[in-house]
């Protein structure tokens, strides 16, 4: 067979990885033939490929980014799309694709195959929100990049007797917050799916300094307070119709500094999260990942993704992976309460 693959939206520490695995095993194994396609979907829209061999990957393993890139190009919005993807595949000889992305990149697959092209999904977001599967890869580099970032907040908060906000990546699931809050000992959690009481987090604020200690917030770029409102950068969309988010640490840092009197700074790590070497943990799990994708391909099992359910990697329907995020439940936040102020 000749299998395309592309990596879609935003970029992760593990794609190459998954590449990797899947052409290893791809060639190696199977003798199967690759081809790249770049830049997300854009590469099947507009036909834009790249050699995709053993010799093509070496050296890709600890390599963050992708080798393929990306783009957050969505051909169901582009008149005739999907049309014009199937001709570039026919063009080419592409017989199946393997598709790597997160919520979005996924849901074109699944449309997609639905339009009968032969497509394997393999799941990706360092949000760690796509349903059906335990753990995606990236979040784990994610988690530790926002972690040392916290532990490094701690002596400098203390230092100068401020609050320190970190403003995380997570737009609906607070995956990152709550496991780099619960990680670094932060004093608040914000996450999307509890909008919060800017008085009760004053208070967390002014009971930490009563402790002569500093605090520290964390806060998910989709948090939000109780009344609904949401900071944000500007009010574009993107292709699959998301508002451009952030601003919610520096809201909370004047929030603070006006209530409390105390000074408040706010660091934003934006995409140092997901930038860089990815975590041992990560290698593993997008190897993995790579290896079940082409096994499912060579088998002419499609319209499936791969993913971890405990050690194992299975494969679920697109669709059943698509439906509805994974957002953090009530259960785990509460576990993180208990630290709070």
């Amino acid at each position: 067979m000749r299998i395309g693959v592309l990596t879609g939206g935003g970029d992760c520490p593990g794609l190459n990885a998954v590449i990797r695995g899947v052409v290893r095993k791809g060639v190696g194994v199977y003798g199967h033939e690759f081809v790249g396609f770049r830049d997300g979907w854009r590469g099947p829209l507009e036909g834009d490929t790249m050699p995709l061999d053993i010799q093509a990957v070496r050296g890709i393993l600890p390599r963050g980014g992708t080798i393929l890139g990306s783009s957050r190009t969505n051909p169901i919005k582009i008149e005739g799309g999907v049309e014009r993807i199937k001709e570039n595949l026919a063009a080419q000889g592409v017989d199946a694709l393997i598709a790597i992305g997160g919520e979005d990149t996924l849901g074109v697959a699944k449309q997609l195959f639905d339009r009968d092209v032969k497509v394997v999904g393999v799941p990706k977001t360092i949000d760690n929100d796509l349903n059906a599967t335990d753990y995606t890869f990236g979040f784990d580099t994610a988690v530790n990049i926002a972690m040392e970032a916290i532990d490094r907040l701690h002596t400098t908060a203390e230092s100068h007797h401020r609050a320190l906000i970190c403003e995380v990546m997570g737009r609906h699931a607070g995956w990152i917050a709550l496991h780099a809050g619960m990680a670094a000992g932060a004093n608040v959690i914000l996450i999307p799916e509890k909008p919060f009481d800017i008085e009760k987090v004053c208070a967390y604020v002014e009971s930490r300094f009563k402790t002569r200690y500093a605090p520290i917030i964390v806060v998910a770029e989709g948090a939000h307070p109780l009344e609904g409102q949401m900071a944000l950068q500007t009010g574009e969309l993107d292709a699959f119709g998301h508002v451009r988010l952030g601003g919610i640490g520096e809201m909370l840092a004047k929030e603070i500094e006006k209530r409390t009197g105390k000074e408040a700074r706010t660091t934003v790590l934006g995409h140092i999260q997901r930038g860089g070497t990815p975590t041992a943990y990560d290698r593993v799990l997008a190897t993995r990942f790579g290896l079940g994708a082409i096994d499912a391909v060579h088998e002419g099992d499609f319209g499936k993704m791969v993913a971890l359910r405990g050690t194992d990697i299975v494969r679920v329907a697109l669709a059943e992976a698509t439906a509805e995020l994974k957002t953090v439940p009530a259960s785990r936040y509460e576990e993180a309460e208990v630290f709070f102020g």
